[in-house]
């Protein structure tokens, strides 16, 4: 018996790395039994119902910044509540595989039956949070997983902790972009991802605000994605688009469930973060269609991507060395050209599906064990 716990519900990266990780575990163990547990219906459920065996929406003790006090103010009442639901799940269960570290009902009942819970870390928080996330992982006592070893290093466990890095395994195409740029049309830009103050949407329109004229009519910028839960945002980010005179050149697109048309559209894709990235989902899925990624130096997508080869690094905190890069690219294209086939064999070599499967295969395979040696032999071993 298999329990994959998530706290989202739509199709940005941490589902999608969910998604991938049931359906590894899953081909791992064909005849298991998979509970999927799910705060809300929405996008994810579809892609989930391959490979779960039942697909399970209930509430989850889930810390997130909106809504945080409201929530703490009934923390008495209802969290003991939802920390004996999670326990209960534990209890039957062979293996419970936590998705992200702020599912903290899990992570609390975690330490009350030891050996059986993997939590899965995603992101890299800053200041009171990462002092919170960091001894909620510790009190759990699950083994971890790091998707990068920016992330490990970020939340800095105690030797003996039982972890270990393994990149997210991402789905490519067979096949990567056909042609390339060569500077006779607008350069098209996409940056793709949830509307946040970490994901710098706001310091890329600033950047293309600052170039030259004749430079800012040759690019097309497509920003794509929502705000989760906060109209106003994306609301705001729109009046900026036109108070910075961008109308022609950028266009504020609402999320979509695949994003294949857009990267087969684009000649870059940048993520401006920031904030700490833990990984950078969007810049490996670029690189599987070859498409080169323009991206901060922050968190861990300096693990991605190889400056000058696969695509461009430049450091974080204002939109001039975005304004520079930007410009670079469109000056010489044949100095890029090839990036593209550069950044797939990259994908190839480091962020497959075959390569991350290999990693969580590993991964599952302490606690599975402890099942069978403390008499839980539900799911087979190897």
């Amino acid at each position: 018996m298999i329990t994959c716990v998530h706290q989202g519900f739509e199709l940005y990266g941490s589902d999608r790395c969910f998604i991938e990780t049931v359906r590894t575990l899953r081909t791992l163990h064909p005849t298991a039994r998979i509970d999927v547990i799910l705060p809300r219906e929405g996008p994810i459920v579809a892609a989930l119902e391959p490979f779960a065996s039942r697909l399970v929406i209930e509430p989850l003790w889930i810390l997130r910044r909106k809504g945080l006090a409201r929530r703490l103010a009934v923390a008495p009442i209802a969290l003991p509540v939802a920390v004996l639901r999670a326990l209960g799940r534990i209890r039957a269960s062979d293996l419970v595989y936590i998705n992200t570290t702020v599912v903290a009902d899990y992570l609390l009942a975690a330490r009350l039956l030891p050996g059986r819970s993997l939590v899965h870390v995603h992101e890299i928080p800053e200041g009171a949070v990462l002092t919170v996330l960091r001894g909620l992982i510790r009190w759990s006592g699950a083994d971890v997983v790091f998707n990068a070893h920016a992330t490990a290093r970020a939340y800095a466990l105690p030797t003996g902790t039982s972890a270990r890095v393994v990149y997210n395994g991402i789905a490519g195409p067979a096949a990567i972009n056909a042609g390339g740029y060569d500077g006779s049309r607008p350069l098209r830009v996409l940056m793709l991802g949830r509307i946040s103050r970490i994901k710098g949407q706001d310091v890329l329109i600033e950047a293309v605000a600052a170039l030259p004229d004749a430079l800012r009519r040759r690019i097309q910028l497509r920003i794509v994605g929502s705000a989760f839960e906060d109209e106003a945002r994306e609301r705001a980010l729109a009046e900026r688009i036109v108070t910075s005179g961008l109308s022609e050149q950028v266009s504020l697109e609402p999320f979509v469930a695949d994003p294949t048309p857009l990267y087969r559209w684009a000649d870059v894709v940048t993520m401006p973060s920031q904030r700490p990235e833990s990984l950078g989902r969007v810049a490996i899925e670029a690189m599987a269609y070859g498409v080169p990624p323009l991206v901060t130096a922050i968190g861990g997508l300096p693990e991605v991507v190889e400056h000058g080869q696969t695509g461009w690094i430049v450091p974080p905190g204002g939109p001039e060395p975005i304004t520079q890069a930007l410009a670079g690219i469109l000056a010489d294209p044949a100095a890029w050209n090839g990036f593209g086939q550069a950044a797939r064999a990259r994908y190839e070599a480091l962020f497959s599906e075959a390569s991350a499967a290999e990693g969580i295969a590993d991964a599952v395979q302490a606690p599975l064990q402890r099942a069978r040696k403390w008499g839980r032999p539900a799911v087979p071993v190897g």
